[in-house]
């Protein structure tokens, strides 16, 4: 018997046991082999697991979460990478990323995974800039009203026209079109446009707001915006910035809306060609190769556009080419490139009157469709962009920039040749200091210079005495101008992190514009002695101040509230500062300013399911441009008018977005089921608004009359606008969406004696997006108007009887297909 004392081991109990020799040498072995054998195993069940985690452009995700059994272990490094330590044969992990869908996988030990995240449909990503504050800020730390538009918004109808996902998904903003697919104008909460031909508001282009794309200005130097050479089949971002922004881009009056194109996935090489078709003769096809490496990419591609038209001379047709190129140079510095150019033709058929437009008679202004009316841009646009880390919190990025353009155009008045040339830079140093615990100081300072040379001649028309039935010829030319116009802005905004989530920011911006117009007729009419008509007109606005000031407090990590003050400018385009008749200088006339006072609320429950904003707002928009009649001594004709600074918009309004993940699965039939609604109360009011004209007395004489607008409803801009709708996505690939869009009933003429009708629209649309292998498809059909209601793209204000761009009254359909293949 062989006892152990326990007395050696100071214990209280003591154990014998007997074993014989033979018993003891068998056990001995046994524990030795089985501790062998423990050891190997644990040995082999021991080890790491290397990863990356990608987004579905396969980019690296910087900073995501890492777990094992809720833990947190590791995060990803910039390159997306990830090491951690594992026990067994296989270690089930845990990823996930702000703004994205959470992954779970199991991953064998001391082997390598990659693992795609897939971006989640809430407004909790961080939204990226692309020409303003450059840094990655979720929408909870953002005291101002900035909506961003993805695929999902983008291409929820055709994906063809911009109007359909800013209308639709954004509060506060209305987009019109002229024609098809040309004379898209922005109302950006109530400013409508710049000062037209008969006061108040233009019609025949977009001023006060401005457009960017991949970083370079869409508005030219003069502060006018021509949108119809954008392919925005190829956009897959949109940022909106709403009310005056001065502070960090200038001369932007109502606000701004950034454009970026679609790039190719990092580490990913794929041809793809998509082909849609429609009604009234729609094509659509679009051919692209994209090519990823590691550290570059490039996209290249190929697009056609053709539309016969729903209503006589509405035919459009288009071609746009586009290249992406992102270079990674070293971990300091990259170069991105884009280079685009683009074709467009869109015939008009000018503006139904009320009587038209009412019966249903969408034939069309004989004037119009007899001059051919029409829009023809061909545009050449080019930027090019270095960013460089110079250090840990401090870096720039400079975009140099250029434009050549050639536009024809007709309508009902004549004919008219433009061609400019745009060129600049801008420049954005981003730092980021910590300053002490958890206080952080972020600024962003920088630059804008943009200078414009155009040549614009106008014609009249008349008859071709060769085809008297055919369509007018150009016959003389009415005016020669060489206009010379410049803008630049100088910009610092930093934002102040506080403990217990508390941020204060403040900004000022200057801007500068210049203006030359050189009259090449001058010398036909003007060149005797004594004349006082001048030959060359110019004109400068400087130092226009645009302050900003903002406080943001989260409170927990699922709330924010925000109060903010910004400011912006619009100053007088070329056209402005000319009185035609006299050939005089307009000296009086001083930019229009708006001012915007914003409070607000973001909120995200339920682990990300639900997420809402409100903003109450007001916008005021001082010195409104206007126009004074100048009668004859006798007070029966107008001998001229010209343009002066009277009155103000007083416009106020609310705004709400929400969204909800009402059902999100992995493994059910229904993956994602996501209503959502928004709409706008506008109580937009002018104040102390006149203008004048000349009109008829009861003797039926021309008579010098004043229109006051004060406390009236600003036109073009309805009470009421709302969206609903709900986006479906199944395990088999399936999925679909359905929209519901209602606009109120609007003045368009400013003494609101003529308003439009509410209209109502329902869309939709159905899908299936599946891969196999190497091949990807997605196959959609849709419809627009599912249930035929007249509505219209654009209404003109102030120029009865020119009054409505309709719609298509009836449902009108698209489908299409996209084939992909990665190598």
């Amino acid at each position: 018997m062989y006892c152990i004392n326990p007395s050696v081991y100071r214990m209280r109990v003591s154990y014998c046991f007997q074993l014989t020799k033979t018993n003891l040498v068998k056990r001995i072995f046994i524990l030795l082999a089985m501790s062998s054998i423990f050891i190997i195993a644990t040995s082999a069940q021991t080890g790491t697991i290397k990863g990356r985690v990608l987004n579905q452009q396969k980019q690296p995700m910087t900073g995501a979460s890492v777990q094992i059994n809720g833990k947190t272990v590791a995060r990803t490094n910039e390159q997306g990478d990830f090491t951690i330590n594992c026990q067994g044969e296989k270690t089930q992990i845990r990823v996930s990323f702000i703004g994205f869908l959470t992954t779970t996988s199991s991953v064998t030990c001391n082997g390598q995974t990659e693992i795609i995240l897939r971006e989640q449909v809430n407004e909790l990503e961080a939204v990226e800039t692309t020409t303003g504050i450059g840094l990655r800020k979720s929408q909870l730390e953002q005291p101002v009203s900035v909506a961003q538009l993805r695929e999902t918004e983008l291409k929820r109808g055709n994906g063809l026209f911009l109007d359909d996902a800013l209308n639709g998904n954004v509060p506060g903003i209305i987009m019109q079109r002229r024609s098809h697919s040309g004379g898209q104008q922005f109302n950006i909460r109530g400013y409508g446009n710049g000062i037209g031909i008969r006061g108040v508001n233009g019609n025949f282009d977009s001023q006060g707001s401005k457009t960017y794309l991949n970083g370079i200005p869409v508005t030219d130097a003069e502060g006018i915006t021509v949108l119809d050479d954008i392919d925005y089949a190829s956009v897959e971002n949109a940022e909106i910035t709403k009310g005056p922004s001065g502070t960090l881009y200038g001369l932007a009056i109502a606000g701004v809306i950034n454009l970026q194109m679609q790039k190719a996935p990092r580490e990913k090489t794929s041809v793809s060609q998509d082909v849609m078709t429609g009604s009234y003769g729609l094509l659509r096809t679009t051919t692209r190769l994209s090519i990823g490496g590691k550290n570059s990419s490039v996209l290249l591609s190929y697009g056609h556009q053709n539309f016969d038209g729903y209503m006589n001379h509405t035919e459009a047709r288009k071609d746009f080419m586009n290249f992406m190129g992102e270079f990674i140079l070293n971990n300091k510095q990259n170069i991105s490139t884009y280079v685009g150019y683009s074709n467009s033709y869109d015939a008009r058929n000018g503006e139904l009157t009320k009587a038209q437009y009412a019966n249903f008679d969408y034939s069309g202004n004989p004037a119009y469709i007899k001059n051919n009316a029409h829009s023809a841009v061909s545009t050449f646009r080019a930027g090019i962009s270095h960013s460089y880390q110079f250090a840990s919190g401090i870096s720039n990025t400079t975009t140099l920039f250029g434009s050549a353009q050639n536009t024809d155009q007709s309508s009902a008045g004549g004919w008219t040749d433009k061609n400019p040339l745009n060129y600049g830079l801008r420049s954005v140093f981003n730092t980021n200091f910590t300053l002490g615990n958890q206080v952080t100081l972020n600024g962003i300072t920088g630059l804008e210079l943009q200078q414009m040379k155009a040549i614009t001649i106008g014609y009249a028309m008349g008859t071709d005495n060769t085809n008297p039935t055919g369509y007018n010829v150009i016959t003389s030319v009415r005016s020669d101008q060489v206009t010379s116009n410049g803008t630049g802005s100088y910009f610092t905004h930093w934002t102040l992190g506080l403990q217990n989530e508390l941020s204060i920011s403040a900004g000022i911006g200057i801007s500068n514009q210049n203006l030359k117009l050189d009259d090449r007729l001058w010398a036909l009419t003007n060149n005797t002695p004594g004349n006082t008509k001048l030959k060359t007109y110019a004109n400068q606005y400087n130092g226009l101040i645009s302050p900003s000031f903002a406080i943001n407090k989260r409170i927990g990590k699922n709330l924010s509230v925000y109060a903010s003050y910004a400011t912006g400018y619009k100053a007088p385009v070329s056209a402005n500062i000319l009185i035609a008749t006299t050939g005089q200088l307009n000296t009086g006339l001083r930019p229009e300013k708006g001012t915007q006072f914003e409070m607000g609320s973001k909120c995200n429950l339920f682990n990300g399911k639900l997420f809402y904003t409100i903003a109450f707002f007001q916008a005021k928009f001082n010195n409104k441009f206007t126009t004074v009649a100048v009668p004859n001594p006798a007070n029966t004709a107008t001998l001229y008018t010209y343009i002066v600074n009277a009155g103000t918009l007083n416009n106020k309004g609310i705004e709400f977005l929400a969204k909800y993940t009402l059902l999100q699965s992995s493994n059910g039939f229904i993956r994602s089921l996501r209503p959502f609604v928004n709409f706008t109360y506008a109580n937009f009011k002018y104040e102390n608004y006149a203008y004048q004209r000349v009109g008829k007395d009861i003797s039926n004489k021309d008579s010098l009359i004043t229109e006051n607008y004060s406390g009236k409803q600003v036109a073009g801009t309805p009470k009421f606008v709302w969206n609903a709708g709900a986006d479906i996505e199944t395990s088999v690939g399936l999925y679909g969406n359905i929209n519901y869009h209602h606009r109120g009933s609007m003045p368009f003429t400013s003494d609101g004696l003529n308003t439009t009708n509410a209209f109502n629209l329902i869309n939709a649309k159905i899908g299936l997006k599946r891969n196999f292998g190497k091949w990807g498809i997605d196959a959609y059909t849709g419809i627009n108007n599912l249930a035929g209601k007249q509505y219209y793209y654009m209404v003109f204000v102030n120029q009865m009887p020119d009054s409505y761009l309709p719609a298509p009254n009836k449902a009108n359909y698209f489908s299409g297909i996209n084939l992909s293949y990665t190598f």
